[in-house]
């Protein structure tokens, strides 16, 4: 399946721990999932700066959804550091008129097909129902 131009492209950052084996699995398990969907594996997400996220937006990603470890982060404090980083994100989204829920975090692991589906085909149809992203004040 191929991605259409017209699609939203959601941007998953996925932790080498966790959530990119659960995203590997799906691979394996040959489990569909939309075309538009880029997996950047990372060794974790609270290495990216707020303004990461922004700049994603204004360069036409659609949704980006951040798959972490969650609490069972091999980090050290990384989790709330991150879950914090993201809350101030939330609020300079809220700032520029951009819909919050075009960031999503989550944690997945590393048997997490269904969690992991859900997720993707969730961010997909609200990128479909939203459109390309619009900075307000951009």
């Amino acid at each position: 399946m191929t991605a259409r131009s017209d699609d939203g492209k959601i941007l998953i950052l996925a932790t080498e721990h966790c959530a990119y084996p659960g995203a590997n699995s799906v691979g394996q398990a040959h489990s569909p999932y939309p075309a538009n969907t880029y997996i950047l594996r990372v060794p974790a997400p609270v290495l990216f700066p707020e303004g990461f996220y922004l700049d994603c937006f204004r360069k036409r990603i659609s949704g980006i959804i951040i798959m972490s470890c969650g609490a069972e982060c091999p980090y050290e404090g990384a989790y709330p550091v991150l879950a914090k980083r993201i809350d101030r994100v939330y609020a300079q989204m809220k700032a520029l008129d951009l819909d919050i829920r075009r960031l999503r975090l989550t944690a997945i692991c590393t048997v997490c097909n269904r969690a992991f589906l859900k997720e993707v085909n969730e961010m997909n149809d609200l990128v479909k129902t939203l459109g390309p992203p619009r900075l307000g004040n951009a």
